[in-house]
């Protein structure tokens, strides 16, 4: 990094340490990913300098109108990724864009039914410790035992209570999710349908998950999972909805969009829609397969006995060890994951009976299947035993890492 007296020292010190973090570490965290260096010179552009509140052709500044012409770009390219019919880019995250969503289609305390925390659920579909939980009548519906969704039951919840609004998508289940039976079970309460592709988004983009967008009638996303762009949320909608979203964003629960973030969209949407993008997916789901597999060979429990996408939830409640204290001792040799609660977890937040663990950013440093075996191998030993094992695995962690570099470097 290239240094001068205007630098701010200890700042850039910091960088430089998460850096070096980031290249050492074996990242299994499935909501993480690294971004191409388009991406990130997009983010530290001059376009963060520029307030464009308002849309292309609307906006209450004067001098937008390059900004005018990056956002339409960036709408452009969405809309030819997922083949939707109209889409706001600007939310600045996930959870911004389900509010909107929430905001332009219901009101206080309406009813809504979505997926358990526990279960796979994300905290903006409905946690107490949440906006939405606070704002909504939530009702969840979860998992079967064999750790898939009961549509059966999301049925007769939605017949029970009639929300206004279902939601479905998920932040940690692994299984290919039916929007169409969604879609159907909507009708039955003539609710309205939100689908959040948060994590999945890079996988429906390339046709390797079935798309929501024939069946919701509003689409929510983030950039940075598994389509490996910035931090970000957007949104999909039917043409009729378009309007209320738009309204809802802005003014509704944002000010001024982050240009050089919807700079960094666009070249993200554009990366997504290259073939070699489809080969990055296939190989991500081939990789979190494998892992899986092979931590079931090894006698572990995974939630739902394995992965349709990007992640799974290692499910520890066999061990006398919880998901926060797996998490913190994997940290010291390297190895990055998140705490999850699995289904019917006797722990609960914080302290959690499983790990979540995803593959999109191992893949893109050039993990294969072998590689990912072999980082179950080693979870696994440290499970067991970590004392006497951690020593080894920290050194095997940082020899493995020295032969894959983030391919912006």
């Amino acid at each position: 990094m290239i240094r001068n007296s205007n630098i701010d020292n200890k700042v850039f010190d910091l960088i430089e340490a998460e850096y070096k973090r980031q290249v050492d570490s074996i990242n299994l965290i499935a909501s993480e990913n690294y971004t191409s260096d388009s991406v990130m010179y997009a983010l530290g552009s001059i376009l963060t300098n520029k307030y464009a509140e308002g849309s292309p052709g609307r906006r209450y500044y004067a001098g937008c109108k390059n900004m005018d012409s990056i956002e339409m770009l960036a709408t452009r390219r969405l809309i030819d990724l997922f083949h939707a019919e109209a889409v706001n880019v600007q939310p600045h995250s996930g959870t911004q864009a389900n509010m909107a969503v929430y905001f332009a289609s219901l009101l206080p305390d309406d009813c809504v039914l979505s997926m358990s925390l526990n279960d796979g659920g994300h905290l903006s579909h409905g946690s107490i410790v949440n906006f939405s939980g606070k704002a909504y009548n939530f009702v969840h519906y979860g998992v079967d035992d064999s750790g898939t969704i009961d549509y059966d039951n999301v049925e007769y919840l939605a017949k029970r209570y009639n929300p206004k609004l279902i939601v479905c998508g998920a932040s940690s289940y692994s299984r290919i999710i039916d929007f169409e039976r969604f879609r159907e079970i909507a009708d039955s309460v003539h609710a309205l349908l939100l689908a959040d592709i948060a994590h999945i988004a890079g996988i429906v983009a390339t046709g390797l998950h079935p798309s929501p967008v024939p069946f919701a009638d509003f689409v929510t996303g983030t950039t940075q999972k598994t389509l490996r762009g910035p931090r970000g949320g957007f949104i999909l909608t039917k043409q009729e909805y378009s309007s209320i979203i738009d309204r809802a964003v802005f003014p509704g629960i944002q000010g001024g969009p982050l240009m050089n973030v919807i700079a960094a969209k666009a070249i993200c949407f554009e990366e997504a829609a290259k073939p070699e993008f489809k080969n990055y997916i296939t190989q991500v789901l081939k990789n979190a397969s494998a892992m899986a597999k092979r931590f079931l060979e090894l006698g572990h429990e995974v939630v739902s006995d394995g992965t349709d996408n990007h992640l799974f939830v290692l499910d520890l409640s066999k061990h006398k060890i919880s998901g926060y204290e797996l998490q913190y001792m994997l940290d010291e040799v390297g190895i990055n994951v998140s705490r999850q609660t699995i289904p019917n977890d006797k722990f609960g937040w914080p302290k959690t009976q499983g790990i979540r663990i995803g593959t999109a950013a191992v893949t893109t440093r050039g993990f294969g299947e072998s590689e990912c075996m072999e980082v179950a191998e080693l979870i696994s030993v440290l499970i067991k035993d970590f004392v006497k094992n951690k020593r080894l695995v920290k050194q095997r962690v940082k020899d493995l890492m020295a032969n894959f570099r983030p391919y912006y470097i």
